[in-house]
């Protein structure tokens, strides 16, 4: 009788541990994990054709390609399908600094047409270019020079259609620092120019008494019967935060929602465990089960102000009372995940985006993947992916990343504050100026690098930092002569990143520990965040070497994201 109680309590065990286990699987699937786009993937604009498909794009700065469009069918999974700028001539980046050029772009459709607007700072200025495919190709810019400031968008309504963007304060006489207007404008969508005079929709922000800074990211949307205007406001650090306006007829003035902001994290605690920091630049899209989502632009700081992975994109639902959008936090905290849109299953299948992953890239492939960063328009062809099967080679060229034309430089965004990329070269020199290997690079000024070079009559591993002067050697060691494969590896850990070499079967730290927060975009400065890649260089002295990758590895561990996996 006991053996029998005992095989039934067993029983009931276990079906009770399977039911449990399946419980925690379930929903290990049912939510979706923040940054929905993790690495510097900022200013978030969001658009539909009306057939169930979302187009997201975002500011990529003097990197190229410029703006990627992401594709997705249910706001959850989604794939990198072109970018916008995928062609040398169609904007020049040669000379911008690594946070200046292409800023905020915005995206959207109207009767079979999509038209990406955005800025180039420091440039020509403000543009429209246009797609009947959002994969691409793109037009060559339309320039639009009445259009004076950044962050334009369209919007079409019935019969007019209108451009509104940031621009100078009234007669550009600022009454404070960061005093910014948001403007509008006819816009003649056939011609693609602007039409008349603009027209100022918000002086300052929402109460000019408190001096609000940075209104900037104008949407405007037509919705319950109102036309609503969405800027952000307070500059796109910490005081970051979205602001609401409405009314009945867009002639006339906009009434700002009395319980303001709409997003923001400014208000909270720094030291909370695991912030989600910044939180602005939103557009809000509607889900084909009818529900509402946003998605904006936050950061995701591991000490004080401190962020390795740039602004990243995040997403939450959104909800309306009394016909306003709020974005719906579940709380005052924006959460690392929130439940799936109803209808919607995550597809592991898909590149990796977010959550901890890991990949590997062998360079089958007759193109490179979408994903690949270079340093402004290559005007050459200085790599190649066909010369050697399985390799990428890469020309060994004078440009370097200190300077700010396009070196041999192919990278991948750091994507988690914990991780690895690594990262095998074949690499032969007896020149000093030539090197080769694997580049932590955050700006021109801010970057380590680890390679194989030549010194003293013998080939040497050599780890530099980047300065304003160009660059400093922190360490070096001999290699045997007979080492013509070389592995390089960087591990980051928050604030704390360490170089490896490998010869034979053994990883060797070369540097130590190196502070991590010197490629923060606190200390470096500008908009981007780290990228991890392959870099040669014979620092400005002609070269007909090449050096030759076999693979390239990356994976991410937060800490954050174990929960779900325990």
């Amino acid at each position: 009788m006991k053996n029998i109680l005992r095989l039934r309590c067993q029983k009931w065990l276990f079906a009770g541990l399977f039911i449990l286990g399946s419980f925690f699987m379930a929903g290990a699937q049912e939510t979706f994990q923040n940054p929905i786009l993790a690495g510097w993937y900022p200013d978030p604009a969001i658009t539909d054709d009306g057939n169930g498909n979302f187009y997201m794009v975002h500011s990529t700065f003097a990197f190229y390609p410029g703006i990627p469009v992401f594709h997705s069918t249910d706001l959850v999974n989604w794939t990198q399908i072109g970018n916008v700028i995928d062609r040398p001539d169609q904007i020049e980046l040669e000379g911008f600094g690594t946070s200046r050029a292409i800023f905020a772009p915005d995206i959207s459709y109207d009767h079979g047409l999509f038209y990406v607007t955005c800025t180039v700072v420091d440039g020509k200025g403000n543009f429209v270019v246009t797609a009947k495919d959002p994969a691409g190709p793109w037009s060559d810019p339309v320039w639009l020079p009445e259009v004076l400031g950044i962050d334009p968008g369209l919007f079409f309504d019935e019969e007019k259609s209108y451009i509104v963007y940031n621009s100078d304060p009234p007669n550009n006489e600022p009454l404070y620092d960061g005093h910014r207007t948001i403007r509008m404008m006819e816009f003649d969508k056939e011609n693609l120019k602007t039409v008349g005079e603009n027209r100022i929709l918000v002086n300052g922000g929402v109460d000019i008494s408190t001096k609000p800074v940075w209104a900037e990211g104008p949407r405007i949307y037509k919705l319950n019967g109102y036309y609503y205007l969405m800027t952000a406001e307070g500059g796109t650090a910490v005081n970051h935060s979205e602001m609401i306006y409405r009314n009945r007829n867009i002639d006339d003035e906009f009434i700002p929602y009395e319980e303001n902001p709409i997003l923001t994290q400014r208000h909270l605690d720094p030291d909370r465990p695991n912030p989600i920091t910044s939180a602005g630049h939103a557009d809000i899209v509607q889900h084909p089960n009818g529900d509402w989502y946003g998605v904006f632009l936050a950061v995701r700081p591991y000490e004080g102000d401190h962020y390795n992975t740039g602004r990243e994109t995040f997403m939450t639902p959104v909800k309306w009372e009394n016909d306003w959008p709020i974005f719906d936090l579940g709380g005052e905290e924006i959460k690392y995940e929130y439940p799936l849109p109803e209808g919607v299953t995550l597809n592991k299948d898909l590149f990796p985006l977010n959550g901890n992953f890991e990949f590997k890239k062998d360079f089958n492939e007759k193109e490179l993947a979408l994903h690949w960063l270079f340093l402004r328009n290559p005007k050459e062809e200085w790599y190649d992916l066909n010369e050697r099967s399985g390799y990428l080679v890469m020309k060994t060229r004078p440009e370097t990343v200190s300077g700010t034309s396009n070196p041999s430089f192919i990278s991948h965004r750091q994507q988690h504050l914990t991780g690895e990329a690594a990262i095998s070269l074949e690499f032969e020199t007896k020149k000093p100026n030539e090197k080769a290997g694997l580049i932590a690079f955050q700006n021109e000024s801010h970057f380590y690098f680890i390679a194989k070079s030549y010194e003293g009559n013998s080939p040497v591993v050599q780890l530099y930092r980047g300065n304003e002067g160009g660059e400093e050697l922190l360490a070096s060691k001999k290699l045997p002569s007979s080492a013509k494969e070389i592995d390089f590896k960087v591990e980051f850990d928050e604030d704390q990143y360490k170089f490896f070499y490998k010869t034979g079967s053994d990883w060797v730290n070369l540097g130590g520990e190196l502070d991590g927060k010197y490629l923060s975009t606190r200390v470096a400065g500008g908009f981007v965040g780290a990228n991890l890649g392959m870099y040669t260089t014979s620092n400005g002295e002609a070269s007909q070497n090449k050096a030759a990758f076999d693979w390239f590895e990356y994976s991410g561990n937060d800490g954050v994201y174990h929960k779900k996996q325990d």
